[in-house]
């Protein structure tokens, strides 16, 4: 029995009027690693489809993964992890709560609220909040660590529970998740239902335009069902009653789009920028799309060269963070034991597993105290600063970090904290 559909329409408003711009292969699924026992089994594989909705310039893949399959009960990310992102969302939170004067008399939503990372903020300030999340461990996570949380998919029905049993939310979030719901009208319809009239949504997501600039393909795998830019965006909450009054750029996962929706109020100069610049650049369209993928394939061609050369020459290589990016990466540029003898990284979660596809063994940072390899390839390049301050000492005996986008390339020491952004 299949896992995966193939979708006819796009996403957002319905048009069958898709247009295919990047075919990145079959791969497995990002965040799937494979337990040891699990090394002998057949595991999934599914084709990965860039198209873009000539209709409402939507970017989206064509295959959608069965949600309970990707988001399963041990799904292995957790936002706490990073001191990056708990910075992160500890410095949103503390905005929100003076912006909307919040106290105990609202109420703060978060859909795919993971281990309550960020809704522990609100706690700590004395404001009730409600996580909502599918995977088990992280919900788990969340509930010992205090942040009250329901093991489900947030959605148009699900909103109108929460609603009638706990009231209407005077702050709706939602982290990196937009992109990763299959039902995305569902969603939306499902945060204008449980939104109070003078009510504030704030959302994260990955944008286009850094996607784009930065050739992060390796963000576009099955958990990620779409990719946005502002003009689709807008498209799309209109739809339901709502309005994107601002935005603010972030840096957040490689260039990320803060989101401010309310049901009615001024829209901001930032927003009508970014709906000049888009048109600007072709990305109202499959136009600019097309550039994209022509990166994407040389920057392939540039890796494995890169890597060839390494080996050639009798260097070491390994790999840093199981990130689900990873997969993508190794899977579409043909990467494996051939190449990485293994991939680090700090969650304990996944230490002792193996990556999907390339089945290279995940193991804890401290390896390369112990064998030395001579480069490390950052697959997280997203927190490549944060991973090479980590590891110091590693660079101090003499190992060299590569960040393989938006150009691969051998970071020297004395560049390490400004290049690998």
């Amino acid at each position: 029995m299949s896992i995966y559909d193939v979708i006819a329409r796009c996403r957002s408003c319905g048009s069958t009027d898709l247009e295919t711009v990047l075919d990145l292969g079959t791969t497995p699924l990002a965040d799937s690693l494979l337990t040891t026992e699990q090394l002998d089994e057949q595991e999934p594989m599914v084709p990965l489809t860039l198209v873009v909705c000539r209709e409402c310039a939507l970017a989206q893949i064509l295959e959608t993964v069965e949600p309970e399959v990707l988001f399963h009960d041990q799904y292995p990310y957790f936002s706490s992890v990073s001191p990056r992102l708990r910075e992160h969302f500890g410095s949103s939170a503390r905005d929100i709560i003076a912006s909307e004067e919040l106290g105990a008399d609202d109420l703060v939503v978060e859909a795919a609220s993971n281990d309550g990372c960020m809704l522990k903020n609100f706690v700590e300030a004395g404001v009730p909040v409600l996580g909502i999340d599918p995977a088990g461990a992280p919900v788990r996570a969340a509930i010992e660590a205090g942040v009250p949380t329901l093991h489900d998919f947030f959605g148009h029905e699900l909103a109108k529970t929460v609603r009638a049993e706990h009231g209407e939310a005077s702050v709706f979030l939602g982290h990196n998740v937009l992109a990763h719901v299959a039902a995305l009208t569902g969603f939306v319809a499902g945060m204008a239902e449980l939104l109070a009239d003078d009510g504030l949504a704030v959302i994260e997501c990955p944008y286009v335009l850094d996607l784009v600039d930065h050739v992060e393909f390796d963000t576009i795998y099955h958990q990620h069902l779409c990719y946005f830019s502002i003009t689709a965006l807008v498209s799309l909450f209109e739809r339901h009653g709502l309005r994107l009054v601002d935005v603010a750029r972030i840096d957040i996962h490689g260039g990320s789009v803060r989101l401010f929706i309310r049901r009615d109020g001024e829209v901001s100069d930032r927003v009508s920028d970014l709906l000049v610049e888009e048109r600007r650049r072709g990305f109202d369209s499959p136009e600019g799309y097309r550039r994209f993928a022509d990166r994407v394939r040389g920057l392939r061609t540039d890796l494995r060269q890169l890597l060839d050369d390494l080996h050639a020459d009798g260097k070491r290589v390994v790999g840093y963070a199981a990130a689900a990016k990873a997969t993508t990466m190794l899977s579409f540029c043909g990467l494996g034991t051939d190449h990485l003898e293994y991939v680090c990284d700090l969650n304990e979660f996944k230490q002792g597993k193996y990556m999907p596809g390339s089945r290279l063994p995940i193991v804890a940072p401290s390896r390369l105290a112990e064998d030395r390899p001579d480069h490390v390839v950052i697959h997280a390049r997203n927190f490549a600063d944060e991973i090479v301050r980590q590891n110091s000492d590693f660079e101090a005996a003499g190992g060299r970090f590569i960040v393989p986008v938006p150009d691969p390339r051998v970071l020297e020491p004395a560049a390490a904290g400004g290049g690998a952004s």
